[in-house]
């Protein structure tokens, strides 16, 4: 007999609503009531502008281990997410952003991981820059190029983007854990269809093992519903229904006392804390809706 499956309950979701508006910035909150109440896609709108630099980039902490104002290719991917929540890649917001993103490319066609500019700007001590060169890399390429493809942008940077990240992949055999993710949110999500479901065929053990599939397991891991936040998702199929299964339970049995869930990687300031708490609360939410576990 099949086992009832457990479902984050009105109380908890209740107390999960009432951390956000406590503690989370106003881009989740806005994003948050978006999907769970109807609400409008412009404050979404209006609070990825304010991050959104006059280069066309994206600072000032919308990716909160980057304090800094300057303008990094990961702070377009976090302005992009938002964006594709609400459907608005028409805006002017993501054409400003594409510009910026080609004149900052390599000349295979991507984005750094971080700009030898981050140096300049308080930030995470793990955003160090590899050389003042440093090089393509699919981690944000990949999703960035994805977003666009998704949402039939047109912007001479994405080719490029495009053709670097289908080469980078054909280089890969082992996988780390952002890198798997940047790898499946680009394949979801670009056009060619029958290279994609080939190279993900190719790299699925890798993918898989770049998971954490006890979920109970210390430290900074990454678990299956992290590779595969909605059942659509191509990492999907790297997963039993038990294995999913078992990680949707942990995550409704580790809502905190205080209605959120915390980050498990290393708060290095204050501020960073609940910022990332809003962010992965709202984002947890989303996952748990996608799956059917909200009561």
């Amino acid at each position: 007999m099949k086992t009832r499956e457990k479902t984050l309950g009105q109380d908890a979701f209740a107390a999960a609503e009432r951390y956000l508006h406590l503690n989370a910035r106003l881009i989740d909150r806005a994003r948050f009531d978006y999907r769970f109440h109807g609400g409008p896609a412009g404050p979404v709108l209006h609070a990825v502008r304010a991050y959104q630099n006059p280069d066309g980039g994206f600072g000032n902490a919308i990716e909160p281990d980057l304090r800094g104002a300057g303008s990094q290719p990961q702070g377009v991917e976090v302005a992009f997410w938002a964006l594709d929540e609400v459907g608005a890649f028409e805006d002017a917001i993501v054409l400003a952003a594409c510009a910026w993103l080609e004149e900052h490319s390599t000349e295979d066609g991507g984005v750094p991981w971080v700009l030898p500019t981050v140096v300049e700007d308080e930030r995470g001590p793990w955003w160090q820059p590899q050389g003042e060169q440093p090089p393509a890399a699919l981690n944000p390429t990949a999703p960035i190029a994805g977003l666009l493809h998704a949402h039939n942008v047109k912007h001479p940077w994405l080719k490029p983007a495009t053709e670097f990240c289908w080469r980078a992949l054909a280089e890969l055999d082992e996988i780390g854990a952002y890198d798997a993710m940047c790898v499946v949110r680009f394949l979801d999500r670009v056009p060619d269809r029958e290279r994609a479901r080939a190279e993900f065929d190719r790299l699925g053990p890798s993918l898989r093992a770049s998971t954490a599939l006890d979920p109970n397991e210390p430290g900074h891991t990454h678990s299956p519903l992290d590779l595969a936040p909605t059942p659509n998702s191509l990492a999907r199929g790297l997963f039993s229904d038990e294995e999913i299964g078992r990680h949707l339970d942990h995550l409704i049995d580790t809502q905190g006392a205080d209605g959120g869930w915390a980050p498990n990687f290393m708060m290095w300031t204050p501020v960073v804390a609940h910022e990332w708490g809003g962010y992965l609360t709202r984002a947890t939410l989303a996952t748990l809706q996608e799956y059917g576990r909200l009561a």
